[in-house]
């Protein structure tokens, strides 16, 4: 019912927003006010960590949209707030149609009373309407400015827009002011909008590029971590574009902007494609851009600007040998450039070529430890398609002689079944992780050695404990026990016992929870082995020694120790 008077249902509001954003909307419904439907939308506020305006409105297929300022909302999501106003209208579906004929009258009312205004009295009522909202007098002031021609007011106002410095604190704009700041710049990509289509489309690009400069040197200093302040500035952008196009900006100087923009230090925001601006450039503002690119390149041949822009212009070519030489430049030692470059090769419908372009990446990186595993991957994925499993064997081999890893090992092993040989392989690919140092520092601790991984990873418990001894840290010996205490409850419980003795002292959630589990653990092998008692005696000792510690006692008391 609720559905055909609303023209929409739970199920719809599922659908739009996610569970997620479905469930947490269901807590926000004690939150909305001011519920108002119209003829085809409905209005409300909703009390969250700021007061945000929601629109829910019915398109003419049916079809449901919302729009919040929230900034979740703001990015064009249907959020939790537009899923908390739907499910109140459907609770007040049966007064939806009171609503909506009341909206009628009053908006009918509204348009006859305005219409019988003198114009002494529309601007009366206009005079105290921009009195009070200060957003809408800045947007008449623009309108006026433009529409007077008076460039310096529009100079100043848009300037005004952009500059974060009244919303700043301490020189910084802080998230919860993002929002507000973006729709500043918002405003002034409308106003320069309105600049081009009011016949001042040379100004507006003057104007959009002193906004733009503005905008990224403020860019560093905002908390923008939802990204509204670069999708505002990208709508100057876009303004921008537009005016060039109106405007017929000269190609070379717009060349040399759009460069100078990219290789700048200040190139944050906005995120400008020159591509974008192709059409405006023309083959003579192309030249000039690739020959700026050319010579930047020259001075700077490691430089991610200077190599992001001339990739750029050369992709838009569409020369693929050009591309990849251009790559071939400067080869990243994980193999990432030669993948990169195989892709356009591949794409191209030149395969070999591809393919031995990610071999000579194998090559080229074979004394690297760590790589871009995807080269891997993409050789062995073309062996595999071209027969040639004994290759892709080798070719795991060899990383893993490189990496010694799980992954490698388990890559190795996965290869080999397919060809169906991992019995030969296996045990050169254990004496190799044998030949590894029997413990690693890394990050200021000790991680037991590969091999006992890849054993554990094999299912092969007894040759795990015979290596164990030595080489195994506390994650290992734990696991090691947890796969074999139903069989080896002896050696499990001698391994539970003195990782507990390890938890004794440290204090915190986590160590108390830990030492739960391990207890939990040691009981079952003190059951297997009949001497509950030799446990009992020995937790009532420690929840006597730890009295003091009320959470580890907690946990223990939950967990029925």
């Amino acid at each position: 019912m609720a559905r055909k008077v609303v023209g929409f249902g739970e199920d719809d509001l599922r659908a739009l927003a996610g569970t997620r954003s479905f469930e947490r909307g269901l807590g926000y419904l004690d939150a909305v006010s001011g519920l108002e439907a119209g003829a085809g939308s409905v209005t409300a506020v909703v009390h969250g960590t700021e007061v945000y305006e929601v629109e829910l409105a019915l398109g003419g297929d049916g079809g449901l949209a919302g729009r919040c300022d929230c900034p979740f909302g703001q990015e064009g999501n249907f959020c939790k707030h537009c899923v908390a106003v739907g499910l109140t209208v459907l609770r007040r579906a049966k007064s939806v149609p009171r609503q909506r004929a009341a909206a009628r009258a009053r908006a009918s009312g509204l348009e006859a009373w305005l219409t019988e205004l003198s114009r002494d009295e529309l601007l009366a009522l206009v005079r105290e309407q921009i009195a009070e909202d200060r957003g809408l007098r800045r947007r008449l002031e623009l309108r006026a400015a433009a529409a007077r021609s008076d460039l310096g007011t529009v100079r100043d106002r848009v300037l005004a827009l952009v500059d974060p410095r009244p919303v700043a604190r301490y020189g910084y704009v802080e998230y919860a002011a993002a929002p507000g700041y973006a729709r500043q710049v918002a405003e002034a990509a409308a106003a320069l909008r309105a600049l081009t289509v009011g016949g001042r489309a040379a100004q507006a690009v003057g104007l959009a590029e002193e906004a733009i400069r503005v905008l990224g040197e403020a860019y560093g200093e905002i908390d923008d971590s939802d990204g509204v302040v670069g999708q505002a500035a990208a709508e100057v952008a876009e303004a921008h574009r537009e005016a060039c196009g109106v405007a017929r900006t000269d190609p070379e100087r717009l060349a040399e902007w759009l460069a100078g923009q990219v290789l700048g230090d200040s190139n944050d925001v906005p995120d400008l494609d020159p591509l974008d601006y192709a059409e405006v450039l023309g083959p003579s503002g192309l030249a000039r851009l690739r020959q700026l690119a050319s010579g930047a390149l020259r001075r700077r041949p490691s430089g991610w600007a200077e190599r992001y822009l001339m990739e750029r212009l050369v992709e838009a070519e569409g020369d693929v040998d050009a591309l990849v030489a251009l790559y071939a430049q400067d080869l990243a030692p994980s193999g990432a450039t030669h993948l990169r470059i195989a892709g356009e090769l591949e794409a191209a419908g030149r395969a070999d070529e591809a393919l031995a372009w990610a071999e000579r990446g194998l090559r080229d990186c074979a004394g690297q430890r760590h790589i871009d595993g995807r080269v891997a991957d993409y050789v062995c994925a073309r062996y595999a398609k071209e027969g040639r499993s004994a290759d892709a064997v080798g070719v795991r081999r060899d990383r893993l002689r490189a990496e010694r890893s799980l992954a490698a090992y388990r890559q190795l092993r996965s290869a080999a079944r397919e060809a169906d040989c991992w019995e030969a392989e296996r045990g050169a690919a254990l004496a190799a992780l044998r030949e590894e140092s029997a413990r690693r520092e890394h990050g200021g601790r000790y991680v037991g050695a590969v091999l006992i991984d890849a054993l554990l990873d094999d299912g092969d418990v007894d040759a795990a404990w015979r290596e164990a001894a030595g080489l195994a840290d506390d994650r290992q010996w734990e696991r090691l026990a947890d796969v074999s205490r139903e069989t080896h409850p002896a050696e499990a419980l001698a391994v539970y016992q003195r990782l507990a003795e390890r938890l004794r002292e440290p204090t915190g959630d986590r160590a108390y929870e830990h030492l739960a589990r391990l207890l939990l653990r040691a009981r079952d092998c003190h059951r297997a082995l009949g001497t509950q008692e030799a446990f009992t005696e020995y937790l009532g000792g420690l929840r006597a020694e730890r009295k003091r510690r009320r959470k580890l006692l907690s946990i223990l008391d939950r967990c029925g120790l």
